[in-house]
């Protein structure tokens, strides 16, 4: 299994002195980044589509043997709510495939109000571009349901396995590739062993793992990273 493991975003000016040198600027935050990382979930596209530029620039700021994972349009998931998004979901994925073989999944993070709806949720997977790689993060428990992994494991889209101190996603596999997103500020040792030996043991299911820690001020996230890939590499 090949891990793609980093942080949910990498310019924040809270972690100089940290993680980033205490004067570095902003332009030179990536590259350094992706001499510690060999993947990051990009929040910015939550609330914008990124132009062409954007993305380009990105890629030459990182080495060929890196991933970008991006999270997809609040229009998408918190405003239509996964519906009649076909027409906006080709324009995000022709945004984001200047990326080329830099392209990880899109993140599909739904809002904790919205309950669980089969009946949308296949027809907006029937909707994702062809060549899109999909994982979809739940935060309202009704999901937590067989028949919603079925749905998932039938468009081989992941279930976003997360981790915040007010929700636990049920650690099920429904795609060729796995998402986790462990967002805990207060992790041990023994916490993160727990979650590489579990991600280890899906290696007959996933090729790859795609796994993101969370931005706070404190600067933890990278040391969590940096430990989970000691612990997936021993």
């Amino acid at each position: 299994m090949r891990h793609w493991i980093g942080t949910s975003g990498f310019q924040y000016p809270e972690w100089k002195g940290a993680f980033y040198p205490e004067k570095m600027p902003p332009s030179q935050m990536l590259g350094f980044y992706s001499e510690h990382f060999a993947s990051t979930e990009v929040n910015y596209t939550f609330r914008r589509i990124p132009a062409e530029k954007t993305i380009l620039a990105w890629s030459a700021a990182t080495p060929p043997d890196f991933r970008f994972a991006f999270k997809a349009p609040q229009r998408v998931t918190h405003f239509a709510k996964l519906r009649d998004c076909g027409e906006l979901m080709q324009v995000f994925h022709t945004a984001t495939t200047p990326a080329g073989e830099k392209l990880g999944p899109v993140l599909f993070q739904l809002p904790p109000t919205f309950k669980k709806d089969a009946d949308i949720l296949s027809t907006f997977l029937g909707e994702i571009p062809r060549g899109m790689r999909a994982a979809f993060e739940f935060r309202h428990e009704s999901w937590f349901d067989e028949s919603i992994f079925e749905i998932l494991r039938a468009a081989n889209a992941a279930l976003c396995v997360a981790e915040s101190e007010d929700l636990l996603t049920p650690s099920v596999a429904t795609a060729d590739f796995g998402y986790l997103r462990l967002r805990r500020e207060d992790y041990t040792t023994a916490n993160l062993k727990k979650w590489a030996g579990w991600i280890e043991k899906q290696a007959p299911h996933w090729p790859e793992a795609f796994i993101y820690f969370k931005h706070e001020e404190r600067a933890v996230g990278p040391k969590f990273a940096q430990q989970m890939a000691t612990l997936l590499t021993d």
